[in-house]
């Protein structure tokens, strides 16, 4: 009899909205939503764990932004109900993106982040580029130094038990030729 774990499909993808230009996009302005002296569980746990990851590489706190949240929430609504809980098209957006599907396993937001920084093994700082073969965008854009405000959401999905995240970062990492710290 197969063990259980070899029943349960776990595919978990990364994907970052790059911003491909040389030149410095004009970041949003800020949604001048203060962060709420208690924040619900699930945005803290996001913001905790992004914060944790940014200290790691001396880069200040981000804030949380309920107009960030509110955004992400509608885009992982739609994803769920509108096009099959499918990565979402963030590349006309005006904020850096990070979005994670997951399969067949409960994702918390402290593993959704751990999994984007878990990509800081593929990233040489010294070269400012992603090692070979590897994709490390997801992690440059929690750590990118200029990015200030944060709003994420997750949805779970009917298809295989699924869960999309999304996250929003203002003003948007990842700018070519540019350092995240």
């Amino acid at each position: 009899m197969p063990k259980i774990s070899s029943l349960l499909a776990v595919a978990l993808i990364a994907l970052t909205i790059c911003n491909g230009s040389a030149q410095q996009p004009q970041p949003a302005p800020p949604s001048g939503t203060p962060t709420p002296a208690a924040l619900p569980r699930p945005a803290q746990e996001f913001l905790d764990a992004h914060n944790r990851a940014r200290t790691e590489v001396g880069v200040g706190p981000l804030a949380w932004s309920q107009t960030l949240a509110n955004a992400t929430s509608l885009a992982v609504r739609v994803q769920r109900d509108k096009q099959n809980c499918s990565f979402a098209d963030l590349s006309g957006s005006q904020y850096g993106g990070n979005q994670l599907w997951a399969g067949g396993m409960a994702v918390t937001p402290r593993t959704a982040v751990e999994h984007w920084v878990g990509e800081k093994n593929f990233y040489s700082y010294a070269n400012n580029s992603c090692i070979s073969d590897h994709k490390c965008g997801v992690y440059t854009q929690v750590v990118w130094k200029e990015s200030v405000e944060l709003g994420c959401a997750q949805a779970t999905c009917a298809k295989g038990q699924t869960t999309l995240t999304i996250c929003f970062y203002n003003p948007p990492g990842n700018i070519v030729g540019e350092r995240p710290y």
